[in-house]
């Protein structure tokens, strides 16, 4: 390691070179920065320090990681599964995600139309096709239900 791996303005340099390229969880950034071979220590007093500027914020991260995730097509169980692989913290998925929230309806549809054509499942074989499709694009089975078997 050299000298400027260990010195902490070069750690912050780095970390507020990748933050302003998108937002970062704390632990996506911390494990960024432990792979270039910072120490431990030093990434974790500047990650306080980000934080405590506002540079670094899991709130922040996890509203526009919802935001795109859900813009691609992807339900509520999915994003949270990948939001838990980021390290972030379940009660700020919790304010940020809500399972439940209608919204989540229209986009499942619109996911459905484009994939589907809109076209209502006319077997039991389709129907569990359709229905695979959007588990694994983490949306509930209430959800899907209701798209998929609507009259």
């Amino acid at each position: 390691m050299t000298e400027t791996a260990c010195d902490p303005q070069e750690v912050r340099k780095k970390a507020l070179a990748m933050l302003a390229r998108r937002e970062h969880s704390s632990d996506e950034l911390r494990g960024k920065l432990t792979a270039r071979g910072f120490p431990a220590d030093i990434i974790d007093a500047v990650l306080s320090g980000l934080d405590r500027e506002g540079w670094l914020s899991d709130e922040r991260f996890v509203e526009a990681f919802v935001r795109a995730r859900a813009e691609r097509g992807y339900g509520p169980v999915r994003i949270r599964a990948e939001l838990r692989e980021r390290g972030v913290d379940d009660g700020v998925i919790a304010t940020h995600l809500d399972m439940r929230d209608p919204a989540w309806l229209p986009r499942l549809e619109r996911v459905w139309t484009k994939r589907f054509e809109a076209k209502r499942p006319t077997d039991i074989s389709e129907r569990a096709r359709q229905m695979r499709f959007f588990q694994a694009r983490g949306f509930t089975t209430e959800q899907i239900r209701s798209v998929v078997e609507r009259d």
